[in-house]
């Protein structure tokens, strides 16, 4: 299997050196490997853009969609959690019973924290223990919180004894351990599946991106604030907006970021979509990330979560209009 893996990367990058451990770990050598230089820009070549448009070996290793499935399997097997029911009703009793030995510490519009109610509606976990937290009262830096999540940070989430505050973690978490009730959310297609995982770790840069420009004064000190670096941000995003844009453009029409079928990406990522046209970004200007946002926005496990002052008031921020 080995020999029809290729590894393009780069010396002492840690996420090179992930996935080369990872390989050495699955006994995995004989693989096809580049090494190539940061200095001289070899990174931006076009033998890298063809296989990753973000030009950026130290956070993209890659190998063919069917062999990453398979190396996926080989070091994640998923715990599955069965239950056996004489019909639907049985199955809704034990998923309720299952939900009330969860504990949610929340903020409402957090993308985080949205992330992980939006699988909770997935795998038909309502009727979890929860608590709404507010950020401008600073309740996330609460005991209550710090107990449960030491960096004072929300979603904090508690199943019994276990503690997954992370929310990306956590929604893998709720699928592996609930992957025959409610929607299956990791695909079997391997190619599907092994999209649905690029993706979701992109839209982790894609939150940032997000955040670095509509919550610039609440991160930066006034004193510190220049207009030459919100700009910097504006362009960084507008470049992932743009990747996205061609992400969904090449899946085609009415697709989830995935293929045809949603998954955990979908979990994770819409969210910080959902974000931007709540900041005012235009549909018009990105037609595709609009026709995502409309397709998902009536999902019941995303209307269920929506953020409650969303729906207070609906109109949002225009910090993005010009985006």
């Amino acid at each position: 299997m080995a020999k029809s893996m290729s590894l393009l990367w780069g010396a002492g990058s840690p996420p090179c050196w992930r996935v080369m451990i990872t390989l050495e770990e699955k006994k995995l050598q004989g693989y096809k490997h580049k090494l190539l230089s940061f200095e001289k820009g070899e990174h931006k070549s076009q033998d890298v853009l063809e296989i990753n448009p973000r030009g950026q070996v130290a956070v993209h290793a890659f190998i063919t969609a069917r062999d990453l499935h398979e190396l996926w399997k080989s070091i994640n097997p998923i715990t599955t959690c069965r239950f056996s029911s004489s019909g639907g009703g049985g199955e809704a009793v034990i998923s309720k019973i299952m939900a009330q030995d969860m504990t949610l510490l929340w903020g409402s519009g957090s993308p985080p924290c949205w992330r992980v109610m939006i699988a909770l509606e997935e795998k038909n976990l309502q009727g979890y223990n929860q608590k709404l937290l507010s950020f401008e009262k600073m309740e996330h830096k609460s005991q209550e919180v710090i107990d449960i999540n030491p960096r004072g940070q929300l979603p904090s989430f508690k199943h019994g004894d276990v503690i997954v505050n992370e929310s990306y973690a956590a929604c893998f978490y709720l699928e592996s351990q609930f992957k025959s009730q409610g929607n299956k959310l990791i695909p079997d297609s391997p190619a599907e599946q092994a999209l649905m995982y690029q993706r979701m770790f992109e839209g982790l840069t894609f939150y940032e991106k997000l955040n670095a420009v509509i919550y610039y004064n609440w991160f930066v000190p006034e004193g510190e604030r220049h207009d030459s670096a919100l700009n910097r941000n504006r362009e960084a995003l507008v470049t992932e907006l743009n990747l996205w844009e061609g992400y969904l453009q090449k899946l085609g029409s009415g697709s989830h970021l995935a293929g045809p079928s949603f998954s955990l990406v979908d979990v994770t990522v819409f969210p910080t979509v959902a974000t931007l046209f709540r900041f005012g970004l235009s549909a018009e200007k990105y037609p595709k990330l609009g026709e995502y946002y409309a397709l998902l926005k009536e999902r019941p496990s995303v209307k269920a979560s929506w953020p409650p002052h969303w729906l207070e008031n609906p109109k949002g921020q225009d910090t993005l209009k010009d985006m």
